[in-house]
């Protein structure tokens, strides 16, 4: 396994970071035993999750992936061998709050969730998993948005961000937390949150992990400029476009047990359906003619097209089989030809954005 540095955090991580997402939902406890033994056996000792996992969120399954890696945790004994990230989650079920935001409450109750559920002493990476003091464009909220306007909303978000960061200096100071990152944020909230701890000597997020992938590029401008001057690192989420480049939603197919069908995604289905459609298909099999070409599994060219990025550090792969989680690992040590990646870039200009 090859290892990079997480931003200014000084801590090396694997260039794969495991995502836990689907285990309490789509996997079993037992099932995510077996991916968190394999995954550390090879090296992988950069792992992802959230308090409001696993996926779809629900208030019913809250909290249950946290508890599951707690539990190996608690079995294997291997805490210290894990660089274990969590995110903040300001979901209204969570703390039975109508609007959920980053206050210090908020952000005190929510650590201290966390490492109950994770039966550890300290979080390695604290993120914030979307803003909650601005609109936000991430997710599938892209279409519609409008960014908030004017001195005053400026001054409100500000003042947020700082209240934000002196709790999780607190948090720091004692020991609960080790590093802070953020999540689904743009070149303007990184910049900000940069900025803020520099002037007022408060901790500085060492990295943001966005949606990234050869069907999303969004991030290649501005954010992959901020990120590359002011040393943040950035984690790619579902490298694999939700696995829809695997070619497994081609024609409009929903297989049984996969994310996106709906005994899994259920009325939430809607959120996410922007995936799957003839134009994504163009891509997708466009994609796969070029993995085909060059010899390779197309997802594994897809996590290595990620890894072939300068300013990427770890994407964050997931599995919901063995099988899957073997060849999203294998991926970090595929290098792609010259020729492989002019191929992808020729893909790119005829299909920019795909949702």
């Amino acid at each position: 396994m090859k290892y990079t540095k997480l931003g200014t955090s000084g801590l090396k991580v694997s260039r794969i970071a495991l995502g836990t997402m689907t285990w309490g939902v789509q996997n079993t406890q037992e099932q995510a035993f077996e991916q968190m033994d394999y995954a550390l056996a090879q090296g992988v000792n950069f792992w992802d999750t959230a308090e409001m996992y696993s996926i779809p969120p629900t208030p019913a399954t809250y909290g249950t992936t946290e508890t599951i890696i707690g539990n190996w945790f608690r079995a294997r004994g291997k805490r210290d061998d894990v660089i274990m990230a969590t995110k903040f989650s300001p979901v209204s079920w969570a703390r039975g709050e109508a609007n959920p935001t980053t206050s210090k409450k908020s952000l005190m109750t929510a650590v201290e969730e966390s490492l109950k559920r994770l039966q550890t002493d300290y979080i390695d990476l604290y993120q914030l998993h979307w803003p909650t003091n601005r609109p936000n464009y991430h997710f599938a909220n892209w279409w519609t948005f409008e960014p908030a306007r004017g001195a005053e909303a400026k001054q409100q978000i500000i003042e947020n961000k700082l209240e934000t960061l002196n709790t999780l200096q607190d948090c720091i100071q004692q020991g609960k937390i080790r590093h802070i990152g953020l999540s689904d944020d743009s070149a303007w909230g990184i910049k900000q949150f940069v900025d803020l701890a520099e002037k007022h000597n408060l901790p500085r997020m060492v990295s943001v992990q966005n949606e990234y992938s050869l069907l999303r590029r969004r991030d290649d401008h501005d954010v992959a400029e901020v990120c590359a001057l002011e040393d943040v690192a950035y984690l790619p989420w579902s490298p694999l476009a939700m696995g829809v480049l695997s070619g497994k939603y081609l024609e409009g197919q929903f297989p049984v047990g996969t994310r996106f069908s709906k005994e899994i995604m259920g009325d939430q289905w809607d959120r996410f359906n922007t995936r799957v459609s003839l134009h994504v298909d163009g891509a997708v099999k466009a994609y796969m003619e070029v993995a085909r070409k060059h010899g390779l599994d197309v997802c594994q060219m897809a996590i290595a097209f990620t890894l072939n990025r300068p300013w990427v550090a770890s994407p964050i792969i997931g599995a919901t089989t063995m099988a899957q989680l073997k060849s999203n690992v294998a991926a970090a040590n595929l290098e792609l030809s010259p020729d492989c990646l002019a191929d992808i870039h020729k893909v790119y200009r005829d299909y920019p954005v795909t949702f």
